[in-house]
This record gives C-alpha cells, sequence and structure tokens, in this order.
C-alpha cells in the first residue's frame, strides 16, 4: 500500500495537529502509512511582521497548496483559521475532525483575569481580531503587537501584565500553564478557530475516501457557516471579524461580528443541514 503523504508547517503546534491526524487515520485504518512532509511558509519567515501588514491569510498555506497542487503530498494539514475561505483551484478541504476548543484565552504572570487589569495594562497579542474586542470592552488598554509560534509568545509573557492566546494550542501542545477562559460574550473567536482542515485535490477520489473516516459533520457544519459568513462579507487578518458556530440539537446558532469602523453583532439560528445559508443570512444581516 502506498503512503499517504502529509504536508504541514513544521512549528510544534503544526506538528501536533499532524500528529493528531496520523492517529486518528492509525485508528479508522492500521494498515495505512501515513508519511509527514515539512514545509516552510511566508508565514514561517516573517517573525518581526505584523500579519495584517504582511497580508493576512495565506502566508502559512500558499506554499503547502503549491505542493499538494503539484501531487507532491496527498494532503496538506492546516489551522482552519490559517485558510483563506477561498481556496485555490483544484483543492477542496476533505475532512475536518472533530474541533478543540474554540475560545480565547487570558493570561498573566500578575493577574488572575481580565477584568483585574488596572488601567493602563500592556495586554499582547497579534491579532486585529483580539485587539478590537479588547478595546470596545477596555478602550484604556495598551494593546501591542506580539509575533511567533506559542513557545515563543509565552516566553514574552512577563514583558507584558497580560496576553491572549487561543486555547486549543495551549491544550495540544499540552502546555501546563494557568490561563482564564475568554466567553463568546468577551471574545468571539476567529472563524475557524480550533478546527484541523486536511485539505486535498479535488480529483484526488482516492484521498478523499481515505480522509472520510476522520471527519466530524457536525464540527464542518460549524465552520463553513462561519467560512461563508467572512466571504460574504470578504473579509480576512486585515479586518476585525469573528464568527463562532455552535450546534444546539437540529439548530446551528452562529453569533458573527464586524468591530470597525462600529460594532455589528449578530446572532443567527437555522437547521444544522443547511450551514451555508445560516453563515450567509448571518452576513448579510450584519451587512445590514
Amino acid at each position: 500500500m502506498k503512503p499517504l503523504i502529509i504536508g504541514t508547517r513544521g512549528s510544534p503546534l503544526a506538528r501536533a495537529q499532524v500528529e493528531i491526524i496520523r492517529a486518528l487515520l492509525r485508528q479508522a485504518n492500521p494498515a495505512l502509512p501515513v508519511e509527514v512532509k515539512i514545509i516552510k511558509t511566508t508565514g514561517d519567515n516573517l517573525v518581526d511582521v505584523s500579519l495584517s501588514a504582511a497580508g493576512g491569510k495565506g502566508l502559512f498555506t500558499k506554499e503547502i497548496e503549491e505542493h499538494l497542487l503539484a501531487g507532491e503530498i496527498h494532503v496538506a494539514v492546516h489551522s482552519l483559521k490559517d485558510l483563506p475561505t477561498i481556496l485555490p483551484e483544484g483543492l477542496t478541504i476533505g475532512a475536518v475532525p472533530a474541533r478543540e476548543d474554540a475560545r480565547d484565552v487570558f493570561l498573566s504572570k500578575k493577574y488572575r483575569s481580565l477584568d483585574e487589569l488596572p488601567t493602563g495594562a500592556r495586554v499582547a497579542t497579534g491579532s486585529v481580531r483580539r485587539r478590537a474586542q479588547l478595546l470596545a470592552r477596555r478602550p484604556d488598554l495598551r494593546i501591542e503587537e506580539v509575533r511567533g509560534n506559542v513557545g515563543t509568545r509565552l516566553e514574552k509573557l512577563p514583558n507584558f501584565d497580560g496576553m491572549i492566546l487561543a486555547a486549543a494550542g495551549l491544550k495540544r501542545l499540552g502546555l501546563d500553564v494557568t490561563y482564564q477562559p475568554l466567553d463568546v460574550s468577551v471574545m468571539i473567536p476567529a472563524v475557524g478557530q480550533g478546527a484541523i482542515a486536511c485539505e486535498v485535490r479535488e480529483n484526488d477520489f482516492a484521498t478523499q475516501e481515505a480522509l472520510a473516516v476522520i471527519n466530524d459533520a457536525g464540527t464542518l457544519a460549524c465552520v463553513e457557516a462561519e467560512r461563508v459568513f467572512l466571504r460574504v462579507l470578504g473579509g480576512g487578518c486585515q479586518v476585525p471579524y469573528a464568527a463562532n458556530a455552535t450546534i444546539e440539537g437540529n439548530e446551528l446558532r452562529l453569533l458573527g461580528a464586524v468591530f470597525e469602523p462600529r460594532l455589528r453583532k449578530t446572532e443567527v439560528r437555522g437547521p444544522k443541514s443547511d450551514p451555508l445559508s445560516v453563515g450567509e443570512r448571518a452576513a448579510n444581516e450584519i451587512k445590514g
């Protein structure tokens, strides 16, 4: 049996995510050999430049997608939030496993919660979405740029009064750190946050069949609604859009927001069997 070759970035989190996919595939099909190919991306080389200034989404995916289109790998594994809402021609999402915690978290060496921060406290984040929501809640805060992978950011934590990171990354890396989870009413996550995308070629039906067993239908419906919401609004890393979808019975609930030039929020519910219409309705309500 020919091995299934997975392409990914070389960061510790990217490697951890590939191991999750490999373990799921091994559990579903123990006979399937899986190999991993590490690919360096543009985003990996930009250590001192903000993502929004550098062009946002696609910085961590473009080179991996090129290898996929060239047939050098069978699957590209990404953090779904890094994946542009419009994929290159010939590519599609083959599977999205069950989502990890989608929330953001607050970390600090000095304070137990976001609400404990004093006036003028310095909070680190590399996200315009997080920046906008922090300032909407606490205009007095000083929001400062921080870049690098999760480990690099944590090393810089003592330099600030607090920092905002994604819960999923901390959990997947198994890091023993204390943090305050931020409810979505306080900080709406990024589109696709906490989910892993397995990107494949549209005409590679054998790989799609191999991945189908690890797909989680509920997670896929949620991220499809979120991604449609973002696509209809034309958003990306440079604009503070946020969306989080959850399944409640047979219903899909989408909380979406835009924070500039003014705060606009919406909550839309619809059948989980039709996530695209839920995402479109939410985006159209925001457009108003």
